[in-house]
């Protein structure tokens, strides 16, 4: 099982985020690849002491591009794990 701080990476601060959070109570944090929704809201509650009571995942998949830096070679955009954890009425997680 993974500790909770190695499943949260960081909050995904964004224009979408932010009105996910401020009309739909639901915040955005990119996780670790390996952790699903069990652990994701077991870490959200035990960090923030909230009640999650719904998670939705979402994978990027690397992007592959050519880098000019390389002559044209490809490399690729780094991908992430994202997790949109929506909370009970009432309950609210303070990002500053």
């Amino acid at each position: 099982m993974i500790s909770p701080d190695q499943i949260l990476l960081e909050n995904r601060v964004t224009e979408k985020a932010a009105t996910l959070s401020a009309n739909l109570n639901q915040y955005t944090f990119e996780v670790a690849p390996r952790a699903n929704r069990k652990e994701v809201a077991r870490a959200v509650e035990k960090v923030f002491n909230v009640t999650v009571t719904k998670v939705n995942i979402l994978i990027k998949k690397p992007k592959v591009k050519t880098d000019r830096s390389r002559k044209g070679r490809p490399g690729s955009k780094g991908g992430h794990k994202k997790a949109i954890v929506s909370l009970k009425e009432g309950d609210k997680i303070e990002l500053v």
